[in-house]
């Protein structure tokens, strides 16, 4: 099972506490998890990822066993560590500002 932690407010919009767990078919990969995670969750659909091109949005960043896998392809295969579920796949909500 994939782990994911998820910030507050998406928390909050899909209804549930803690990390959500999720089962990848296949190569664990970002854009794996987060189809499982949308279509899980259709009210995540949009607010993760672009609707249309399905690009991760400016403001949300993706971690992963101390590592920004950020701006890494959305087909490269998440870490060992995050596919056994030692580690779970953080989504981030980026700060901005001064």
């Amino acid at each position: 099972m994939i782990r994911v932690m998820l910030p507050t407010h998406l928390r909050t919009l899909a209804r549930v506490d803690g990390e959500v767990t999720l089962r990848i078919n296949g190569p664990v990969t970002q854009r794996a998890v987060l189809d499982a995670l949308e279509s899980r969750y259709p009210m995540l659909r949009g607010t993760i990822r672009d609707h249309v091109t399905h690009k991760r949005r400016p403001f949300v960043r993706f971690f992963a066993c101390e590592q920004d896998l950020s701006h890494e392809s959305p087909d490269t295969p998440l870490p060992d560590a995050v596919v056994t579920g030692a580690e779970p796949l953080l989504i981030v909500g980026a700060m901005a500002g001064g």
